[in-house]
Protein backbone atom coordinates (compact mmCIF):
# COMPACT_ATOMS: atom_id res chain seq x y z
CA UNK A 1 0.00 0.00 0.00
CA UNK A 2 3.05 2.23 0.06
CA UNK A 3 4.88 3.86 2.94
CA UNK A 4 4.91 7.69 3.02
CA UNK A 5 7.78 9.71 4.33
CA UNK A 6 7.35 10.62 7.96
CA UNK A 7 6.68 14.28 8.65
CA UNK A 8 5.73 13.84 12.27
CA UNK A 9 5.20 17.08 14.13
CA UNK A 10 6.58 17.88 17.58
CA UNK A 11 4.23 16.90 20.34
CA UNK A 12 2.24 14.49 18.15
CA UNK A 13 2.40 11.90 20.92
CA UNK A 14 0.22 14.17 23.08
CA UNK A 15 -2.71 14.01 20.68
CA UNK A 16 -5.36 11.32 20.84
CA UNK A 17 -4.54 8.83 18.11
CA UNK A 18 -5.29 5.14 17.66
CA UNK A 19 -2.54 2.82 18.95
CA UNK A 20 0.54 2.65 16.74
CA UNK A 21 -0.38 5.76 14.72
CA UNK A 22 1.59 9.00 14.28
CA UNK A 23 0.34 12.44 13.33
CA UNK A 24 1.02 13.42 9.74
CA UNK A 25 1.17 16.97 8.45
CA UNK A 26 0.00 17.12 4.87
CA UNK A 27 -1.57 14.28 2.97
CA UNK A 28 0.75 11.62 1.53
CA UNK A 29 -0.29 9.75 -1.61
CA UNK A 30 -0.60 6.02 -1.04
CA UNK A 31 -2.22 3.61 -3.45
CA UNK A 32 -1.67 0.40 -5.36
CA UNK A 33 -1.36 0.52 -9.13
CA UNK A 34 -1.68 3.44 -11.57
CA UNK A 35 -3.93 6.48 -11.25
CA UNK A 36 -6.92 5.97 -13.56
CA UNK A 37 -7.85 8.54 -16.17
CA UNK A 38 -11.24 10.12 -15.54
CA UNK A 39 -13.57 9.98 -18.56
CA UNK A 40 -16.74 11.88 -17.55
CA UNK A 41 -18.79 10.70 -20.52
CA UNK A 42 -18.17 7.07 -19.56
CA UNK A 43 -18.22 7.37 -15.76
CA UNK A 44 -21.09 5.71 -13.91
CA UNK A 45 -21.83 5.03 -10.24
CA UNK A 46 -23.79 1.82 -9.73
CA UNK A 47 -25.65 0.26 -6.81
CA UNK A 48 -26.42 -3.40 -7.49
CA UNK A 49 -26.69 -6.79 -5.84
CA UNK A 50 -29.44 -7.41 -3.27
CA UNK A 51 -31.35 -4.15 -3.70
CA UNK A 52 -34.81 -3.83 -2.18
CA UNK A 53 -36.50 -3.59 -5.60
CA UNK A 54 -34.20 -6.07 -7.34
CA UNK A 55 -33.02 -3.43 -9.81
CA UNK A 56 -29.64 -1.83 -10.48
CA UNK A 57 -29.46 1.90 -9.76
CA UNK A 58 -27.10 4.12 -11.74
CA UNK A 59 -25.99 7.76 -11.80
CA UNK A 60 -23.75 9.39 -14.37
CA UNK A 61 -21.20 11.92 -13.17
CA UNK A 62 -23.48 14.92 -13.60
CA UNK A 63 -26.30 13.18 -11.76
CA UNK A 64 -24.08 11.97 -8.94
CA UNK A 65 -22.57 15.41 -8.31
CA UNK A 66 -26.10 16.84 -8.22
CA UNK A 67 -27.01 14.68 -5.21
CA UNK A 68 -27.23 16.47 -1.82
CA UNK A 69 -23.81 17.70 -0.69
CA UNK A 70 -22.74 17.37 2.95
CA UNK A 71 -19.53 17.88 4.90
CA UNK A 72 -17.96 15.65 7.54
CA UNK A 73 -14.97 16.71 9.66
CA UNK A 74 -13.09 13.56 10.50
CA UNK A 75 -9.68 11.97 10.88
CA UNK A 76 -8.08 9.62 8.37
CA UNK A 77 -6.05 6.71 9.76
CA UNK A 78 -3.86 4.81 7.30
CA UNK A 79 -2.72 1.27 8.11
CA UNK A 80 0.81 2.41 7.20
CA UNK A 81 0.62 4.19 10.59
CA UNK A 82 0.05 7.84 9.69
CA UNK A 83 -3.04 9.79 10.74
CA UNK A 84 -4.50 13.06 9.43
CA UNK A 85 -6.64 14.89 11.94
CA UNK A 86 -9.63 17.17 11.39
CA UNK A 87 -9.89 16.89 7.60
CA UNK A 88 -13.07 18.32 6.06
CA UNK A 89 -14.61 15.84 3.62
CA UNK A 90 -17.35 17.04 1.30
CA UNK A 91 -19.57 14.86 -0.84
CA UNK A 92 -22.54 12.51 -0.76
CA UNK A 93 -23.28 10.72 2.49
CA UNK A 94 -23.57 6.95 2.29
CA UNK A 95 -26.94 7.14 4.01
CA UNK A 96 -28.18 9.26 1.07
CA UNK A 97 -27.26 6.45 -1.32
CA UNK A 98 -28.95 3.94 1.00
CA UNK A 99 -32.11 6.04 0.95
CA UNK A 100 -32.13 6.40 -2.84
CA UNK A 101 -31.28 2.76 -3.51
CA UNK A 102 -32.33 0.79 -0.41
CA UNK A 103 -30.86 -2.64 0.30
CA UNK A 104 -33.02 -5.72 0.72
CA UNK A 105 -33.83 -6.59 4.37
CA UNK A 106 -31.40 -9.54 4.38
CA UNK A 107 -28.35 -7.45 3.39
CA UNK A 108 -25.57 -7.58 5.99
CA UNK A 109 -22.54 -6.25 4.10
CA UNK A 110 -21.55 -4.15 1.12
CA UNK A 111 -18.67 -4.47 -1.30
CA UNK A 112 -17.26 -1.15 -2.45
CA UNK A 113 -16.03 -1.42 -6.04
CA UNK A 114 -13.47 0.91 -7.56
CA UNK A 115 -11.41 1.27 -10.75
CA UNK A 116 -9.35 -1.71 -11.97
CA UNK A 117 -11.58 -4.13 -10.06
CA UNK A 118 -10.36 -2.97 -6.65
CA UNK A 119 -12.79 -3.79 -3.83
CA UNK A 120 -13.28 -3.44 -0.08
CA UNK A 121 -15.93 -5.12 2.06
CA UNK A 122 -17.79 -3.38 4.88
CA UNK A 123 -20.42 -4.37 7.38
CA UNK A 124 -23.67 -2.62 6.51
CA UNK A 125 -23.66 -0.84 9.87
CA UNK A 126 -20.21 0.65 9.13
CA UNK A 127 -21.31 1.75 5.67
CA UNK A 128 -24.53 3.26 7.05
CA UNK A 129 -22.72 5.43 9.63
CA UNK A 130 -23.79 9.07 9.41
CA UNK A 131 -20.09 9.95 8.98
CA UNK A 132 -19.42 7.67 6.02
CA UNK A 133 -19.17 9.83 2.91
CA UNK A 134 -18.48 9.47 -0.80
CA UNK A 135 -16.04 12.35 -0.83
CA UNK A 136 -15.56 14.57 -3.85
CA UNK A 137 -13.82 17.37 -1.92
CA UNK A 138 -11.28 17.74 0.89
CA UNK A 139 -10.73 21.06 2.62
CA UNK A 140 -13.23 22.72 0.29
CA UNK A 141 -11.29 21.75 -2.83
CA UNK A 142 -11.97 19.04 -5.39
CA UNK A 143 -9.96 15.91 -4.78
CA UNK A 144 -6.91 15.49 -6.97
CA UNK A 145 -6.64 12.42 -9.17
CA UNK A 146 -3.93 11.00 -6.88
CA UNK A 147 -6.25 11.28 -3.89
CA UNK A 148 -9.21 9.64 -5.58
CA UNK A 149 -10.99 12.11 -7.88
CA UNK A 150 -13.81 11.99 -8.78
CA UNK A 151 -15.03 9.98 -5.76
CA UNK A 152 -13.43 8.21 -2.84
CA UNK A 153 -15.17 6.64 0.13
CA UNK A 154 -14.21 7.86 3.60
CA UNK A 155 -15.17 5.69 6.60
CA UNK A 156 -13.61 7.67 9.46
CA UNK A 157 -13.91 5.03 12.18
CA UNK A 158 -12.04 2.39 10.12
CA UNK A 159 -8.58 2.26 8.55
CA UNK A 160 -8.39 4.20 5.30
CA UNK A 161 -8.06 1.15 3.01
CA UNK A 162 -11.71 0.43 3.85
CA UNK A 163 -12.58 3.59 1.91
CA UNK A 164 -11.18 3.08 -1.61
CA UNK A 165 -10.25 5.78 -4.08
CA UNK A 166 -11.90 6.03 -7.52
CA UNK A 167 -15.12 4.39 -6.40
CA UNK A 168 -17.49 3.21 -9.12
CA UNK A 169 -20.19 1.36 -7.23
CA UNK A 170 -21.60 -0.54 -4.30
CA UNK A 171 -22.74 -4.14 -4.19
CA UNK A 172 -25.26 -5.14 -1.51
CA UNK A 173 -24.46 -8.58 -0.10
CA UNK A 174 -26.39 -11.05 2.05
CA UNK A 175 -23.15 -12.64 3.29
CA UNK A 176 -19.66 -11.32 3.86
CA UNK A 177 -16.71 -11.91 1.56
CA UNK A 178 -13.26 -10.39 1.55
CA UNK A 179 -12.19 -7.51 -0.69
CA UNK A 180 -8.85 -6.87 -2.39
CA UNK A 181 -6.65 -6.12 0.64
CA UNK A 182 -8.60 -8.44 2.92
CA UNK A 183 -7.76 -11.33 0.58
CA UNK A 184 -4.11 -10.31 0.86
CA UNK A 185 -3.77 -10.48 4.62
CA UNK A 186 -5.45 -7.36 6.00
CA UNK A 187 -8.04 -7.48 8.75
CA UNK A 188 -11.62 -8.05 7.68
CA UNK A 189 -12.99 -5.22 9.84
CA UNK A 190 -10.10 -2.74 10.22
CA UNK A 191 -10.89 -0.81 13.41
CA UNK A 192 -7.84 1.42 14.14
CA UNK A 193 -8.77 1.85 17.81
CA UNK A 194 -8.52 -1.92 18.22
CA UNK A 195 -5.45 -1.94 15.93
CA UNK A 196 -7.06 -4.48 13.61
CA UNK A 197 -4.40 -4.38 10.92
CA UNK A 198 -3.93 -7.98 9.78
CA UNK A 199 -6.07 -11.07 9.23
CA UNK A 200 -4.10 -13.16 11.74
CA UNK A 201 -5.51 -10.88 14.45
CA UNK A 202 -9.10 -11.78 13.61
CA UNK A 203 -11.19 -13.33 16.32
CA UNK A 204 -14.07 -15.78 15.70
CA UNK A 205 -16.91 -14.02 13.91
CA UNK A 206 -14.78 -11.19 12.50
CA UNK A 207 -14.21 -12.84 9.13
CA UNK A 208 -16.49 -14.41 6.51
CA UNK A 209 -17.86 -17.84 7.27
CA UNK A 210 -16.02 -20.52 5.34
Amino acid sequence: MGQPESRESPGAEQLELPPGQRLQRGWPVTHYGPVPKFKPDRWEFRVFGATADGDKHCWNHEEFTALPFDSVVADLHCVTKFSMQGAEWGGVLAREVLALAPPAPQVTHVMVWAEYGFSSNLRLADFASDRTVFATHEGGELLTAEHGFPVRLVVPHLYAWKGPKWVRGIEYMTADRRGFWEERGYHNIGDPWREQRYSYQEEPGEGPEL
